[in-house]
């Protein structure tokens, strides 16, 4: 027999963070599954709690309250008839209020819009269920309100399509990825909801025969009908997402003087460099480094500790690898930035590798590991520790999920830049498209070099400060058994030894 509910209807569910948040397309499901959960948890004597339910209309309301009456008797719950009262607003707008009481005690109360009573409310397990979120009036006002209900450990729950990229809404789900609140976000696209059964479960419902064929021409239908609001609509892209993702001004604020900055160090092979054997090319690098880089990782902060972010590149763009110092008040300072214009792999993982092991307190790194970059990556892995390095393949949601948080360290000023126009014009790159921050596609810069490339690589570093490093392992050995180690004249075997019978 198959699952009531869907997939994505059981995670949510199961999801009891206080705060969560689903931006999902139209008729999913959502509401229906969340008034089956909202008639057992009002249903509980112990655990229980009120539920009050809030829409922008009455119809919606309405349609909830007969879905609570529907699973009422699925449930074979104990509930009163809905009592149906209508409250005027000081502007003069009404408040349909349903009442639904159940035998445990507790409530089911209905709210078409914004109800200027909800302050009152907030016993220990109450929830406040706020449907079509982004269509709801003043939900900042509102969510102000409905926090209290938290302090007992109440839970608010806020479903909704979007209404546009500068929506309250939308404005919430940023503020969450970009870690400013600890709450949980699900997110499900209409062809999230047909991977879990969907479709299947409307031709179960409505007595049609299932076919992936049937399925498909179904989707086609109904993007069709839904043009051109299609993206916003099914697919969970807020409208009017489009521009500049980093605006100067932010980008410029968060460099410091250039007395003060890191240096930006670059080296670029030539057709003699990249025909040369690789041994010279080696001993091209080695010089390289010594003269340029050396200088810069022998005067960073041994007491600090430094992640580093790598954005690949062969020919056509800049590798660029920011060298990242996490500071003492947790600030996030580029110590350096070093580009790699056409530059052989071989030497592009010597260069990454030099840096690395001269990173004090080496806690990680993010590279990118998509196309070319996927063999350096694993590589570095391999010789750093897997726990250490993460290797990447950039997807819509990665860009999705990291970006907003990057953006808030500059926002907050928690994250300095290296002053530098390079710099600034790749930040400046990273576009809104379709409602995801990402650099679109071709190149960024006058001289055709560019992708936006150390903004990804800030992003990449700024991930690589936000994963914890690797844990530290330990082994026990009986007291003065190292003494007795044949390889006890190794000093470097010995201070583990010492330090294992210490500890």
């Amino acid at each position: 027999m198959a699952p009531i509910f869907l997939p994505y209807q059981q995670r949510w569910a199961a999801d009891h963070t206080q705060v969560k948040i689903w931006e999902k397309s139209r008729r999913i499901g959502a509401s229906y599954g969340e008034a089956a959960a909202a008639v057992l948890h009002a249903a509980a004597a112990e655990r229980g709690g009120d539920v009050y339910y809030i829409s922008y209309n009455k119809d919606m309301t309405a349609s909830f309250v007969r879905d609570c009456g529907t699973w009422a008797g699925a449930f074979q719950t104990a509930m009163g008839t809905a009592g149906e009262r209508v409250l005027t607003r000081d502007d003069g707008r009404d408040i349909h209020v349903f009442d639904i009481p159940c035998a445990s005690g507790h409530h089911i109360q209905a709210f078409s819009n914004n109800p200027r009573n909800l302050r009152s409310k907030g016993r220990p397990g109450d929830w406040v269920v706020v449907d079509e979120a982004a269509f709801v009036d003043d939900l900042a006002d509102m969510l102000k309100a409905a926090m209290a209900v938290t302090m007992w450990g109440g839970h608010v729950h806020l479903m909704s399509t979007h209404n546009g990229d500068d929506n309250p809404f939308n404005g919430l789900i940023q503020d969450v990825r970009a870690g400013r609140y600890p709450y949980s976000i699900h997110r499900t696209t209409l062809d999230d909801a047909l991977v879990d059964g969907l479709y299947q479960r409307i031709c179960q419902v409505t007595e049609q025969p299932w076919s992936l064929l049937a399925q498909a021409q179904w989707r086609a239908d109904l993007i069709r009908r839904y043009r051109p609001n299609e993206d916003e609509e099914l697919l969970v892209i807020p409208a009017q997402g489009g521009g500049t993702y980093l605006p100067r001004t932010l980008i410029e604020a968060c460099m410091p003087a250039a007395a003060d900055s890191g240096p930006l160090l670059r080296f670029s092979g030539d057709a003699a460099f990249n025909a040369a054997p690789e041994r010279t090319r080696a001993g091209v690098i080695a010089d390289w480094l010594k003269d340029q880089c050396d200088p810069v990782l022998s005067a960073l902060d041994g007491t600090r500790r430094h992640v580093a972010g790598m954005d690949f590149a062969r020919s056509g763009d800049m590798t660029a690898i920011v060298l990242l110092e996490l500071g003492a008040t947790l600030q996030r300072t580029w110590r350096a930035l070093i580009e790699l214009h056409n530059v052989p792999f071989a030497q592009q993982r010597q260069v990454l590798h030099h840096a690395l092991d001269h990173l004090p307190r080496f806690a990680g790194a993010a590279l990118d590991a998509g196309g070319n970059g996927a063999q350096l990556a694993e590589e570095t892995a391999e010789r750093f520790g897997r726990l250490r390095v993460q290797q990447l393949k950039f997807t819509e949601g990665i860009y999705r999920d990291a970006f907003p948080r990057y953006k808030a360290g500059l926002e907050d000023r928690t994250t300095t830049l290296i002053r530098h126009d390079d710099v600034l014009e790749d930040h400046r790159a990273v576009q809104l498209v379709r409602g995801v921050p990402k650099v679109p596609d071709g190149k960024t810069d006058a001289r055709g070099q560019r992708h936006g490339d150390s903004a990804i690589a800030g992003l990449l570093a700024d991930m690589a400060a936000d994963r914890p490093g690797a844990p530290l392992a330990w082994e026990a050995v009986p007291r003065g058994a190292a003494r007795h180690r044949a390889d006890w004249d190794d000093p470097r075997r010995a201070a583990d030894d010492t330090l294992r019978e210490l500890y």
